[in-house]
């Protein structure tokens, strides 16, 4: 059996201590793989690793302790106790290979230095372990939107800008997926920050013979949009609004208060209803930080729309979970295709990812229903 190395970026946050209790619960097999696309059984024919593949690290700023974070998701409703018990031990390991990641507030030195380090990480990891491949997946917290970035550069331009001392070429999101080409890795965003999505950083994919996807995972609102906004086109009703309320406590909602940082999150899941619904539409969408809802988030849309002889009628819907719950299952089903598509030597974004994303790489179908055909067809390929 081959050895598969999952590298999170933002290792110790919710999504990705959820995803690793469940991964190693999935191996003690206290659980069933409930959420985990890749686990139905259209997929068992598909060449895809199994849960004993993978062995676990990653870069994170924070240093709660995977088990205690852990502990706080599992009090706060979104891991069972018994699980957690059950796979207190194996979060200490996985712990151990957590190494420190990068931020430009506490870096000293050039951004070339800090992906080096970064890369290096990963490399050592690959060695220790001796890992057949490795694959990166970013669910750090979403970023502000960078004021500046080189969209236009050659690699060769950006590489020499991010080797002047104290320059802050790229955000911590790209510089993660920069370290990770660098280190013969794909890289998948379940952000919706910058990541990979620069023409230098694509060129690099390309020249590494790397596939990469992206970006920001489809797990809540916008998964219930890409089923129901589908109605509406096919059956020539015409949309006149869709408004939107996010409400979510936790560190997403303390991050996302923040309105810079709001701003991709808002941006990503804008450019997916338009897409949906053949063109603009008025849809305000805004989001709340509610503590009090800790890990629970909550989404309440009102869509205002008009049928024959101009009759206006109305949709209303309110979905309330766990997102780290809901994102978790994704991560590991991520992990498992990605690895697939490089084992078979894809090169490039992959579009038939799209299904997990609402600002999806390389395609611009949303819909979620042609979305999943695409990836039972592509699976199959593999």
């Amino acid at each position: 059996m081959s050895s598969i190395g999952l590298w999170l970026v933002g290792a110790r946050g919710s999504v990705a201590t959820t995803a690793i209790t469940g991964l190693l619960a999935l191996r003690a097999r206290v659980i069933e793989p409930t959420g985990c696309v890749s686990a139905l059984p259209r997929f068992s024919g598909a060449a895809l690793p199994d849960w004993d593949s993978f062995r676990i690290g990653g870069h994170d700023i924070a240093d709660l302790a995977l088990d205690k974070r852990a502990e706080l998701l599992t009090e706060a409703g979104v891991i069972p106790h018994r699980v957690f018990e059950a796979v207190r031990s194996g979060l200490s390991s996985v712990d151990s290979e957590i190494r420190p990641g990068y931020h430009p507030a506490t870096h000293s030195g050039s951004q070339a230095d800090a992906a080096r380090r970064l890369a290096d990480d990963i490399g050592d990891f690959a060695a220790r372990h001796e890992l057949e491949q490795v694959v990166v997946v970013n669910v750090s917290s979403t970023e502000p939107v960078f004021p500046s970035l080189p969209e236009h550069a050659t690699l060769k331009a950006l590489e020499a800008a991010m080797a002047v001392p104290g320059r802050t070429v790229l955000p911590p999101s790209s510089v993660s997926a920069y370290a990770a080409l660098r280190a013969g890795c794909p890289f998948v965003d379940f952000t919706p920050s910058t990541g990979i999505r620069l023409p230098a950083l694509e060129d690099l994919a390309a020249g590494q013979k790397l596939p990469y996807a992206g970006s920001d995972g489809k797990t809540g609102e916008t998964l219930v949009r890409s089923t129901l906004a589908p109605m509406f086109t096919t059956r020539a009703l015409t949309v006149r609004s869709w408004a939107g309320t996010n409400l979510l406590g936790g560190g997403d909602g303390l991050t996302l208060a923040d309105a810079e940082h709001a701003g991709s999150k808002l941006a990503s899941k804008g450019r997916g209803l338009a897409s949906l619904l053949g063109g603009e539409v008025t849809a305000p969408l805004h989001i709340d930080n509610v503590p009090d809802l800790g890990e629970q988030k909550i989404a309440w849309d009102h869509v205002s729309f008009e049928g024959f002889l101009g009759a206006r009628m109305s949709l209303q819907f309110t979905w309330t979970g766990y997102d780290s719950a809901l994102a978790a299952p994704l991560v590991l089903d991520l992990a498992r295709f990605t690895a697939a598509a490089h084992a078979a030597g894809s090169v490039g974004p992959l579009p038939a990812l799209a299904f997990f994303f609402k600002d999806p790489i390389g395609t611009a179908e949303h819909r979620l229903a042609e979305q999943f055909a695409a990836l039972t067809d592509w699976a199959e390929s593999l």
